[in-house]
């Protein structure tokens, strides 16, 4: 999974229209780890694996700190908050984490983004707000993805 991770991450430096799609894609490599290799540790090793070697080796470091602040480390998020019993509860983690994200990334980097962001974009509630909803949906596709993976791939895989 760390092999496959890497590879998507390369060429999400190379094409430039799908650079974050081919990030997010690389994220859900993590989820097939902790599914398929036996839990939440194998989840962190293939995160970790990739997002280093994705700082050592990609030509844009800019997808491998992505991958490493948010796309990667996600799936292990996800499965920790899916473990709670009640759904505010998962949810609220899932979120916590996201707005975390997303507070660290647009302050310490606004100056970097705002000349390559729509003037209506240009608020921080919006901001927020925007990318609650785009979270959300994210999140309801990477679960979809999941289930896939398990119903399709998991079971015809031979360990």
């Amino acid at each position: 999974m760390t092999a496959l991770s890497l590879v998507v991450l390369w060429f999400s430096c190379y094409v430039p229209s799908g650079q974050l799609a081919l990030v997010a894609a690389a994220g859900l490599l993590p989820a097939a780890a902790v599914i398929s290799a036996g839990g939440i540790k194998a989840g962190f090793l293939s995160y970790g694996a990739s997002g280093l070697l994705g700082l050592l080796l990609l030509p844009d470091k800019g997808n491998a700190l992505l991958y490493l602040v948010f796309f990667g480390l996600y799936p292990m998020i996800k499965s920790l908050a899916e473990r709670r019993p009640v759904r505010w509860q998962r949810w609220g983690i899932k979120l916590l984490f996201f707005w975390l994200v997303l507070s660290v990334l647009w302050f310490l980097l606004r100056n970097v983004l705002i000349p390559f962001l729509p003037p209506v974009l240009d608020s921080t509630p919006l901001i927020y707000g925007v990318g609650t909803v785009v979270f959300v949906v994210y999140d309801y596709g990477f679960t979809k993805l999941i289930g896939f993976y398990m119903a399709r791939v998991q079971r015809n895989l031979k360990w």
